[in-house]
């Protein structure tokens, strides 16, 4: 099994060190971690270093002995979801299975048709909660690099990000559209691939008119309708299978 990840703010320019705060809590009294077990500190930022474990101190304190710091570089072509606001807590669902997949960046998206709207302090905490389950999911996925979760984007917001891309795609399940199968979609080998999932409701007229104009083009999955909590993380192993990074 590959060594349990650990989130630091900064990794440390020392040879040993000592973890502690709730990570070293969930090290040492959850884990259980013993003398001679491997962990990995990263800062979610793609900076890592591998470290040996030469004992605990208390409930709170791993004592680690560390290697070099590492830094990965970003995977290419870099792919952004924007996600519709869903229900419940199918959003954290979304947000915690994307970056188990590999996803790069999420952006939360008030489409005109969310049943959900993030408002106020409901709005701050609920992003609150997506940014903290990208970073869980990460360390339960063995990542160094956590997904971007950005702020709330407006859908003209979303049409500057789309005008940007070197690929854009809205997911769009109404065949009478004229959409595409993003399975034979010809893409980016670098770049920036960007692709929206619609509410439950789907994607109003007005918006795919708006993200057309922006550059995007309609794309389907397959026969089958899928959940907005579901359809991104779908489209991301897809993307990831065909630009060659799960090569």
């Amino acid at each position: 099994m590959t060594a349990p990840v650990f989130v630091v703010e900064r990794l440390p320019d020392v040879r040993q060190y000592v973890l502690d705060g709730p990570e070293g809590r969930h090290a040492v009294s959850v884990k259980r971690l013993r003398a001679g077990e491997t962990v990995v500190l990263t800062d979610g930022a793609g900076r890592w270093s591998e470290g040996e474990v030469v004992g605990a101190e208390g409930k709170d304190h791993l004592v680690l002995r560390l290697g070099a710091v590492v830094e990965e570089a970003p995977e290419s072509p870099r792919i952004t979801v924007v996600q519709a606001l869903p229900k419940g807590d199918r959003g954290e669902l979304a947000v915690e299975t994307m970056t188990e997949t590999g996803v790069d960046a999420i952006v939360p998206w008030a489409a005109s048709r969310c049943v959900t709207q993030w408002r106020g302090d409901r709005g701050l905490k609920a992003l609150a909660k997506w940014r903290a389950t990208a970073r869980e999911a990460g360390k339960q996925s063995r990542r160094v690099r956590f997904p971007e979760v950005a702020d709330a984007a407006s859908s003209r917001q979303v049409a500057a990000l789309l005008a940007q891309a070197d690929f854009a795609a809205v997911l769009h399940e109404d065949r009478e559209y004229g959409s595409s199968a993003l399975a034979t979609a010809e893409l980016p080998s670098s770049g920036e691939i960007v692709l929206v999932v619609g509410p439950e409701g789907g994607v109003s007229p007005e918006e795919l008119a708006l993200f057309e104009e922006a550059g995007a083009k309609a794309y389907r999955l397959g026969t089958s309708v899928l959940r907005t909590s579901t359809a991104g993380t779908a489209a991301t192993a897809l993307l990831l299978g065909r630009t060659g990074r799960w090569s």
